[in-house]
């Protein structure tokens, strides 16, 4: 459990660094127009910091950590910081607006969307986890 809430704690960290970097970078570029670097903050609380607090509560309640749970949340953290780097990658792209060719533009697109990939199969394996341990609880 301990786990959880350390990882809880290191997102919150992320999330308030991403907000940080998107309101000064865009402050000092002079940006106005949206960009994704508005996200980043969002996507490291919700999918990092809640995301942990809830496993944290899940597993106080039914002990669902298993030898499978390691590699699981190891694709999860890949996923989400993936995502979010490709995240401040596209947003600095849209703030400093550079000539990017399009197989530039195809990779930032790609890798997040691996990111977000990973974040799904995870989360799905995730849950199946938990839902056996329920099911293993229950019986």
């Amino acid at each position: 459990m301990k786990r959880y809430m350390n990882m809880a704690l290191v997102y919150a960290v992320f999330a308030i660094a991403g907000g940080v970097f998107y309101r000064e970078f865009t402050k000092f570029n002079g940006f106005t127009a949206q960009t994704t670097l508005s996200v980043v903050h969002t996507h490291y609380f919700l999918l990092g910091m809640v995301f942990f607090l809830l496993l944290l509560l899940l597993e106080k309640n039914f002990s669902f950590t298993s030898v499978k749970t390691g590699l699981v949340l190891a694709t999860y953290h890949t996923g989400l910081n993936l995502t979010a780097a490709m995240l401040v990658v596209r947003g600095v792209a849209q703030v400093l607006a550079p000539t990017l060719s399009s197989s530039m533009n195809a990779a930032i697109s790609g890798i997040a969307g691996i990111g977000h990939i990973l974040l799904a199969v995870s989360t799905i394996l995730l849950l199946l986890q938990i839902r056996h341990s329920l099911s293993a609880a229950q019986s």
